[in-house]
């Protein structure tokens, strides 16, 4: 009888253990941010008309079942609406980790460009970056 007590405490012990696990990792957003280094973009410019940048950006789950669903980028010209200009669904191996390279060209106008980049989880949590060009 002693010996159904011990393995019964070390069963609710590791039943335990493992929901506090969950429990502390649920609801973590995913990870995103801009690549950096020569030949990126990775921060609010000013920049001239039609001219050529590149934007990277790296993502990753933050938690082990929590894979990435879809990534999207979006802008806005001149505070109007947010217009979306690639939206990618992830699937297999591509919902541990993302990365893309996106070329951007300024408009011929002056004007201020927002781009915020999007990326969601299975679990319907989102996170983004965002950056501004001033456009002269």
């Amino acid at each position: 009888m002693k010996k159904v007590h011990i393995l019964f405490a070390l069963l609710l012990a590791v039943v335990s253990f493992s929901s506090c696990k969950k429990e502390e990792d649920a609801g973590l957003l995913p990870n995103i941010s801009f690549k950096t280094g020569t030949g990126y973009v990775s921060s609010d410019i000013i920049l001239k008309k039609d001219t050529t940048i590149t934007v990277g950006i790296i993502a990753s789950k933050a938690e082990a079942a929590d894979v990435l669903k879809t990534f999207d980028a979006s802008k806005i010209l001149d505070g109007g609406a947010s217009v979306s200009f690639l939206n990618e669904a992830l699937t297999g191996t591509n919902g541990d980790a993302y990365s893309k390279d996106i070329t951007i060209t300024t408009r011929n106008v002056a004007g201020t460009e927002k781009y915020t980049f999007t990326v969601l989880n299975r679990d319907g949590l989102k996170n983004s970056v965002s950056l501004i060009i001033t456009v002269n």
